[in-house]
């Protein structure tokens, strides 16, 4: 599942006649990019939300040609947040036992079936790309096992602890993730919720693991600046 709803506020003014998955860099918008991560790593059944522009996306997916079933969850009269959108597009993943979970606006060179192997292999309820990198918000790793244990935010000295950890290794999130269809009773329908917040409440009971990517190219191109500064790159 793509996730492609957002407003896309920071790219603005990229944004103002278009959704941020439809920005273009180096000829080609950034759902296409994604889109071919994903079916280059195998997978060919794939989940878009829409909202922001809701319209021009249909338009965009059903006028374009990709190695995939390519579905459309409808949020344009709801914008529902990550854990949200998940919950809300399950009638279009009910075949599915795993999920990978992909921002429209990350770009990397990330292995994604490294990623999933790992997820398969431990029967994680979610495994997530993580990296150490500055930001604002860390989610808190046992650093032995790679076990979520936690979340800070550094800027407002917000700390949030729901597993015993040894170690902490704070890593930031890279918005690519592996999910079990069993977080499904776990997110409530219809309401606006984030995935952070969703794993927090799981990672007391359940295992919610980092798969730690840190030689990989990886780059969050949701703000406008980062686009002008790939637009401008040779």
């Amino acid at each position: 599942m793509i996730f492609a709803a957002g407003l896309g506020t920071r790219l603005y003014p990229l944004t103002q006649d278009r959704p941020k998955a439809l920005v273009e860099i180096h000829g080609q918008t950034l759902l296409e990019t994604v889109i071919h991560k994903i079916t280059d790593a195998g997978i060919h059944d794939i989940v878009v939300n829409v909202h922001h522009f809701s319209n021009l996306m249909k338009d965009f997916i059903r006028s374009h040609s990709f190695d995939a079933d390519i579905r459309i969850s409808d949020e344009t009269d709801f914008l529902l947040d990550t854990a949200g959108g998940l919950k809300f597009a399950e009638p279009l993943l009910q075949h599915a036992d795993h999920i990978l979970l992909h921002n429209v606006d990350i770009l990397s060179n990330i292995n994604l079936n490294n990623l999933i192997n790992t997820h398969l292999q431990s029967n994680a309820m979610a495994t997530l790309a993580v990296r150490e990198r500055k930001t604002s918000r860390y989610l808190l790793f046992d650093r032995d096992t790679l076990r979520l244990g936690g979340w800070e935010n550094v800027t407002t000295g917000e700390k949030r602890i729901v597993h015993s950890m040894g170690a902490v290794l704070p890593l930031g999130f890279s918005g690519i993730h592996v999910v079990s269809r069993r977080i499904f009773p776990y997110i409530p329908a219809g309401e606006k919720i984030s995935m952070t917040p969703l794993y927090l409440d799981l990672a007391s009971q359940h295992l919610i693991q980092g798969y730690l990517h840190q030689n990989d190219d990886w780059m969050d191109v949701g703000k406008y600046e980062d686009v002008v500064k790939m637009q401008e790159a040779k």
